[in-house]
């Protein structure tokens, strides 16, 4: 036989060993630091989202005061345009509606 494999065997379990070994040692710190990156960029995204969110809340409690302010401002004008259309437009008088020809 050309390959004895009592002999191989061995080798090739021992050199996959040191490769297994090797590929930790020399892995492992660039995979932490790539597991730091990521984190500090999941972080500085959810900071970016918080940010967001709070000038999304700042706008709408803006719209909400300038419109409860046009509420106001449309309430004073309904009121005096009722003050005034009472006072141009006279009463209709009982007699008056009697008058009308049915």
């Amino acid at each position: 036989m050309l390959f004895d494999w009592e002999v191989i065997a061995p080798m090739v379990v021992g050199s996959l060993l040191i490769l297994s070994i090797a590929g930790v040692i020399l892995l492992r710190p660039i995979s932490k630091r790539l597991g730091d990156v990521l984190e500090a960029y999941a972080k500085e995204k959810d900071a970016g989202t918080t940010r967001e969110l709070r000038q999304i809340r700042e706008l709408f409690e803006t719209m909400d005061q300038r419109l409860r302010l046009m509420e106001e401002r449309q309430d004073f004008t309904e009121k005096m345009l009722d003050s005034v259309s009472r006072e141009r437009i006279p009463e209709p008088r009982q007699d008056q509606e009697l008058d009308r020809p049915s």
